[in-house]
């Protein structure tokens, strides 16, 4: 994608803002910002759940969140409360395919696990789910909602097919990952919710590519130090940069200029999803407050010039639950 075609997301590429901002080096001199613009439970799940108790595979769902998706967790914690051990075990179940990549050495392996998950659907659209207890928890959830069993095999599909650990062609093959994947779980979010609209499915769309897109930026530096590049090759070839480039955390104005484009995708599909919000049914926002961490990166990268390697970008925000909740009760995404 060109970055005239890009750049128009957040305006032109710099501006020269006298006073807000000094980069170093040069010192003394004005830095010119790129910014922003403007159911019911039979004796069989008795039975299945006899490993851990019910208590038992909720409380691991909730564990595992607070750990490895602790943004998802708190936002799922703003869901209806008849809605949240459902999301909690579908963002598990996410969390459970991510972390297959990282945490076996042999790809032949990871295609094990994820032929278990495989398995492990087509067992609980059969009422015979496997003792373990996010497969329990996800079991429960597709019987309260009737779930669409496609977005949970599209995201087995995706995960496995990411397992190739190759850098993404350009951001267009990076957007499908994110729709595969993310868009896929706010679509099974929104049926949690009883939500079933179209003009909530596009937004779910974009609000899901936005924040694959920022998940891959924010997932960058960790990546560098395993010596792996995934950011779109397009983009870095636009503008002259290598992969080596990123494994030696280099800052010029070309390694910034490629975060920028990307970082612009990401806040197109932000603009386009939030066009929908007077279509969009109210009851649908709280699966969107994802919205929230992904915007607050964008403005976060943004204040550090596009700096992907700065130190403030893998600070927690500590003030995120009381943004999440103000959200919540303002009923915007």
């Amino acid at each position: 994608m060109a970055a005239s075609a890009l750049g128009t997301a957040w305006g032109p590429l710099r501006l020269a803002v006298p006073g807000l901002c000094r980069r170093r080096p040069p010192q003394g001199l004005c830095a010119r910002m790129r910014r922003l613009p403007g159911s019911t439970v039979s004796g069989r799940s008795v039975a299945a759940a006899s490993g851990l108790g019910a208590s038992g595979t909720d409380l691991y769902c909730l564990d595992l969140l607070r750990k490895r998706d602790y943004e998802g967790y708190l936002c799922s914690l703003l869901l209806p409360a008849e809605s949240r051990s459902s999301a909690f075990a579908l963002r598990a179940f996410n969390v459970e395919l991510a972390q297959v990549k990282d945490s076996v050495s042999e790809r032949t392996i990871g295609l094990m696990r994820m032929q278990f998950w495989r398995r492990t659907v087509e067992d609980i659209y059969c009422d015979n789910p496997p003792q373990q207890p996010v497969a329990i928890e996800l079991w429960k959830a597709v019987r309260r909602h009737n779930l669409t069993k496609r977005w949970l095999m599209k995201i087995i599909d995706e995960r496995e097919k990411n397992l190739d650990d190759k850098a993404y062609r350009n951001i267009q093959e990076l957007e499908n990952y994110a729709e595969n994947t993310q868009s896929s779980l706010l679509y099974l979010t929104l049926e949690v919710l009883g939500i079933k609209d179209l003009h909530a499915d596009h937004a779910a769309s974009h609000i899901g590519k936005a924040q694959g897109i920022v998940t891959c930026l924010r997932a960058a530096p960790y990546h560098g130090s395993r010596r792996k590049v995934f950011l779109p090759m397009d983009i870095c070839m636009l503008h002259g940069v290598s992969q080596e480039d990123f494994l030696r955390r280099k800052k010029d104005k070309n390694v910034r200029d490629v975060i920028y484009d990307i970082a612009s995708q990401a806040h197109l599909h932000l603009k386009h999803a939030r066009s929908f919000h007077s279509s969009v049914p109210v009851k649908a926002f709280p699966a969107f407050l994802q919205t929230v961490p992904v915007e607050d990166y964008l403005k976060k990268i943004q204040r550090v010039d596009f700096d992907i390697f700065h130190p403030s970008l893998q600070q927690k925000n500590t003030l995120l639950p009381f943004s999440l909740y103000v959200q919540s009760w303002r009923k915007r995404y």
